[in-house]
């Protein structure tokens, strides 16, 4: 959930144009009307405020689905009003679930059996799917701890600094210490090597990422197998991995298949993907899965018995639609294998696109890695007139969401920009922004230079000129924080 704020200068009531055919009265915009209005005005009132959004499909900051076929469409808007829980009364919708975790299993070769059934979950999103992962590492060192007769107070994660803000929030309210791994310049992943000097007996897991979020890019997850498992010889500890395949969990198998990230590693016990991003579902849906049962602790499932028969079940929430998972399991069916490989190969082209046309202006250093989820993350050579963040606010005007950021420490001195290209972007857009970033660059060259467009590699830089360029970007992301727009879906 996003916390809600209210600004102080807005007008207390709503005023609308076309509504005023079926009512006249002004609306109040943070109390509930005394009255009801028709239904017709308050359509009219919603949808001309909407108006305002940008348009999901040129929002290339979010990693998340924007387009499905309209038959998907249809069988969304025909479940709508299908509450997932109610296992009994909707057995088909279950049904459906259990198969796209047995497909996911597989695809992630876990050791299931041809007639066995995979254990896994599906969830609002990855956020869940990793706080339900981080329990059950958590439920399980603990019980190996108890059992031992040692402390069990302390646990910890080690991941890299570049981990979505999930695991942060996992860590915050969970009681767990999250230890980082930080990155450096040319570098912006977890280091293995690292990550493995910083596992102590109160480590409940390593999690590393495949995908980051800032650049796509995949860590290296059978160098730290290795790692893990020379140091579990040593110590005689069984420390484990979860692997967050949020954005690559269903780019890797079809892109890559030779990289071994998932269940072939032994160390590996559970991985998450969403399905709302390169799974190619609306928002609302992702998946855990385990590798065996025995890697998910009883205790962690509830069984339930007042909607009509027993049901097992592990999420943080209770009611959610079942929309998406329909969703889903069209989308498996629909495309198959070789469906979701033309698709990332697709994507993978258009990325190349997007970074030869960049490449070409000779004003740009390509931050991310050829390997990985298919998204530009790109630096300006020369900083000194204009930063990464004026090129982002400068595209709004032609309808492009295209984010700027500080990279994560201790890297935090790199400011990118990021293009995510999902099914919908075509290679007619990634040349029509490639064209509209060359008339921004040439608008920002052209313009006087602002006393916040200093270099942020400059390490001459006086202090004065410092604090103008963290005002500046402060008042850029207040202005983006306080709009319309968030880019940190999971």
């Amino acid at each position: 959930m996003v916390i809600s704020i209210t600004n102080a200068d807005d007008n207390q009531d709503l005023h609308y144009t076309f509504a005023s055919r079926y009512v006249r009265t002004s609306l109040p915009r943070y109390k509930m009307p005394d009255q009801p209005i028709p239904k017709e005005a308050a359509y009219q009132i919603i949808h001309d405020e909407l108006m305002l959004d940008g348009n999901p499909r040129l929002n290339l900051a979010s990693f998340v689905t924007t387009w499905m076929e309209p038959e998907c469409d249809k069988l969304i808007m025909s479940s709508i009003n299908k509450n997932y829980v109610d296992m009994d009364d909707y057995p088909v919708t279950t049904e459906l679930q259990n198969r796209c975790v047995n497909m996911i299993a597989h695809l992630f070769h876990a050791p299931v059996g041809e007639h066995d059934t995979a254990v896994g979950v599906g969830t609002v999103g990855s956020s869940e799917a990793i706080m339900l992962a981080g329990l059950a590492f958590k439920r399980k060192w603990q019980a190996k701890r108890k059992a031992l007769g040692k402390t069990y107070d302390r646990p910890n994660i080690v991941t890299g600094s570049n981990v979505q803000v999930c695991w942060e929030k996992f860590a915050s309210y969970f009681e767990v210490d999250l230890k980082e791994v930080k990155l450096k310049e040319g570098y912006y992943v977890m280091d293995p090597v690292k990550a493995v000097e910083m596992v102590d007996e109160n480590t409940i897991c390593v999690a590393t990422i495949l995908g980051s979020t800032m650049t796509g890019e995949f860590e290296d997850v059978k160098l730290l197998n290795d790692l893990l498992m020379e140091k579990n010889k040593e110590t005689g500890w069984d420390t484990p991995i979860h692997v967050d395949a949020a954005s690559g969990g269903f780019v890797a198998p079809f892109l890559y298949p030779d990289i071994e990230w998932d269940f072939r590693l032994p160390l590996v016990k559970s991985i998450n993907v969403s399905g709302h991003k390169y799974g190619l579902v609306y928002a609302g849906i992702g998946w855990v899965v385990w590798r065996t049962k025995e890697d998910l602790p009883d205790e962690l499932v509830f069984h339930i018995n007042y909607l009509g028969t027993d049901q097992p079940t592990f999420t943080l929430n209770f009611s959610k639609g079942s929309s998406q998972i329909i969703a889903q399991y069209y989308q498996f069916i629909r495309l198959g294998f070789e469906g979701y490989k033309d698709i990332m190969m697709n994507c993978s082209k258009n990325t190349r696109t997007l970074k030869e046309g960049l490449q070409k202006t000779g004003r740009f250093d390509i931050i991310s890695k050829d390997i990985g989820v298919p998204l530009l993350a790109f630096s300006l050579k020369d900083s000194s007139r204009y930063s990464v963040f004026d090129i982002s606010e400068s595209l709004r005007r032609f309808g492009w969401i295209v984010p700027a950021y500080t990279m994560p420490p201790d890297a935090q001195h790199i400011s990118v920009l990021r293009v995510v290209v999902r099914e919908d972007f075509s290679c007619s857009l990634a040349d029509r922004l490639i064209a509209d970033i060359v008339k921004v660059v040439n608008e920002l060259e052209a313009a006087p230079p602002t006393d916040n467009s200093i270099s942020v590699h400059n390490s001459e830089a006086s202090e004065h000129n410092v604090r103008e360029m963290q005002k500046g970007i402060t008042k850029y992301w207040r202005r983006f924080a306080h709009g319309k727009k968030t880019s940190s879906v999971c």
